[in-house]
């Protein structure tokens, strides 16, 4: 079936041990202690308010493609080292620059990069704490949890500029909140606040702001911390399950379901799990 493809094998785990290249525009940070499997990535271009330059687009898809080959993340934070702001979308002063050419060629990397955060085999949690417009926040809906603080800005407004959402958000945002208000959202470049677009349902949790500007970091470590205890091979195929289930018809989703079942059946932290209830402890998984 067409929906399986795509569906690989479990294999041994392998990490990326966190001594790759020195980034500019980007932060990689591997949590340690109680946190261990959470990788955080975050976005550091003050002077543009993160704005998506080629060099951020190609550093934080080196990054993500780095984080893919590491089956010891169990959890995925993107978010911002810049206060105030998430990612102001396009780098429009570059944009100007490049030849007609050179953008045909650059949008379409902005879309493989956000089909490359979705793709992530780890559950991905964009933490909002300030503007995400435009491409960033198809960044964001790219991620498989959102939270943003309850003063964020946020909309795709690409429409102002007389073009439309490139990277996925025509595509995403309906899944979301529907296709009637998505239409209306990106028609009309509207800009709304945190706690509209939980409303929306559009982010899974609006926090209020904190004195340190990262309320929605912390809250989404919070929900980064939830998941860490679960078996992170259910936790994977779950996630793939869902998102290749979206739309199908209940055979094609069933066997979908089924596949991925059957894959944590010889996995020792089925096993594992099935001991610490029987012995009424906390499990300890490994991915294995």
């Amino acid at each position: 079936m067409a929906l399986l493809r795509g569906l690989r094998p479990l294999g041994p785990p392998r990490r990326w041990a966190h001594n790759g290249p020195s980034y500019e525009t980007l932060e990689v940070q591997r949590l340690c202690g109680a946190d261990a499997g959470v990788v955080v990535l975050g976005l550091r271009r003050p002077e543009a308010r993160n704005a998506l330059s080629r060099r951020l687009v190609a550093e934080l898809g080196d990054a993500v493609g780095r984080v893919g080959r590491d089956s010891g993340a169990r959890v995925v934070v993107l978010r911002s080292l810049v206060p105030g702001v998430f990612c102001a979308g396009a780098d429009l002063k570059e944009r100007l620059g490049m030849s007609e050419e050179e953008t045909r060629q650059f949008v379409p990397t902005l879309r493989r990069l956000a089909g490359s955060i979705e793709g992530l085999a780890p559950p991905v949690i964009a933490a909002m704490d300030g503007a995400a417009l435009g491409g960033g926040l198809e960044f964001a809906l790219a991620c498989d949890l959102r939270v943003c603080s309850a003063d964020a800005r946020l909309g795709l407004v690409e429409t102002r500029l007389g073009i439309f959402p490139g990277a996925g958000g025509t595509q995403r945002l309906p899944r979301l909140v529907g296709p009637a208000l998505a239409k209306e959202l990106i028609f009309t470049a509207r800009v709304f606040d945190g706690r509209e677009a939980w409303r929306m349902g559009l982010v899974n949790h609006a926090v209020e702001q904190s004195a340190g500007g990262d309320a929605a970091y912390e809250r989404a470590l919070e929900l980064a911390r939830e998941i860490l205890p679960n078996g992170p091979a259910g936790v994977r195929l779950a996630k793939f399950a869902v998102d290749k289930g979206l739309g199908a018809d209940p055979g094609t989703g069933g066997a979908l379901e089924e596949a991925c079942y059957a894959q944590l059946l010889n996995t020792r932290d089925r096993l594992e799990g099935l001991r610490a209830f029987r012995e009424k402890r906390a499990p300890v998984y490994t991915g294995e």
